[in-house]
């Protein structure tokens, strides 16, 4: 009984650590699912030359690691729209997710990244 005690109370504070980040993280289907709607701007947060090798189509990119990603972001994206994140394997998104939530920003994030998205064989455009 204190086993299953002891997990229940570990999802539970997962649950809540999850919802204090701001932003939520989503599976490839979920994510799948709220990209569909035309009023969620799609944002990946890679490289140019990763983003030019294959990317979620109808996806803007501007690179989180590059010093200008705030400005560029803050300055480009609708405050009034949900912004999709991702990166190739999740953790650049979520950094990213951070940055834009501080700012105002309404976030989701793939979390298994662009990587997750090639292998559940989800559709890319080049």
């Amino acid at each position: 009984m204190s086993i299953l005690t002891a997990l229940l109370s570990l999802f539970s504070c997962q649950a809540q650590n999850n919802n204090n980040k701001g932003y939520e993280s989503l599976s490839v289907e979920a994510y799948e699912q709220a990209i569909a709607d035309t009023m969620v701007v799609r944002l990946d947060v890679r490289t140019a030359e990763e983003f030019a090798e294959g990317h979620i189509e109808k996806a803007l990119n501007i690179d989180v690691l590059k010093s200008d990603f705030e400005q560029k972001a803050t300055s480009t994206l609708p405050k009034d729209k949900t912004i999709a994140v991702n990166c190739r394997s999740g953790k650049r998104s979520k950094n990213a997710a951070k940055i834009l939530v501080k700012n105002g920003f309404k976030v989701i994030e793939l979390d298994p990244g662009y990587n997750g998205w090639i292998a559940a064989g989800k559709k890319v455009v080049k």
